[in-house]
């Protein structure tokens, strides 16, 4: 394992620990993190902006993003902390299939993605996904009916967007020439380049618990 690799994984442990302490003890806590984020993802989209129309239209994105991570949060923990897990397993299965296998690649907007990583993606957001509501219903920790067809399609849908999204910011560091976001993270770049799936899962996803789970 080289040493970038070490230092993604490392950071990788680091901050999803720290995102579910202040995910679980909520409150004050969880506001004052989203509250950090947003200030740090507006100072990197900014940076990454060419112009004042897309600075505007992200910062409006990302209060909508956050809003909609407070709100979801707020309305239902169990279905939040399963978005988070979609989104995470989305990334990991992406780039450990991605490595593994190679093959053709997905998009010349990203040139690491391939379509080994995407169907990666789906497959570990599936797997993580069915492991979470079945231990939760088993533990009647949070409430889940099973993992039923809508849930099916609801983890296809979470990590649809979010490799959307991962696109996304992607090609907005293609037309700026830069390879990340930032460098708040060892082995990972900026803060955009960690969340840039979730800024957009989040709001979706919303929506998407409201009207048809």
């Amino acid at each position: 394992m080289n040493n970038g690799l070490i230092k993604r994984v490392l950071t990788s442990i680091i901050i999803s620990l720290f995102t579910f302490f202040f995910i679980i003890k909520g409150g004050i806590f969880f506001i004052i993190f989203l509250i950090f984020l947003f200030i740090i993802s507006v100072s990197e989209w900014i940076k990454l902006c060419l112009n004042s129309f897309d600075i505007i239209f992200g910062i409006l994105f990302l209060i909508i993003s956050f809003l909609s991570a407070f709100k979801l949060h707020d309305t239902n923990l169990g279905y939040f902390i399963l978005v988070i897990l979609i989104a995470i397993s989305s990334d990991i299965g992406g780039f450990v299939f991605g490595k593994i296998f190679k093959g053709p690649k997905l998009t010349r907007i990203s040139p690491n993605k391939t379509y080994a990583g995407s169907l990666g993606g789906y497959f570990l957001s599936l797997i993580t996904g069915a492991i979470f509501i079945k231990i939760s219903d088993l533990l009647t920790i949070i409430p889940f009916d099973n993992f039923s067809k809508k849930y099916f399609f609801f983890i296809v849908f979470v990590s649809t967007i979010n490799q959307l999204g991962d696109l996304t910011v992607s090609y907005f560091k293609r037309l700026k020439n830069i390879s990340d976001t930032g460098n708040l993270l060892p082995g990972h770049g900026g803060l955009l380049d960690r969340i840039d799936g979730l800024i957009f899962v989040i709001p979706f996803s919303y929506i998407f618990y409201l009207f048809l789970l």
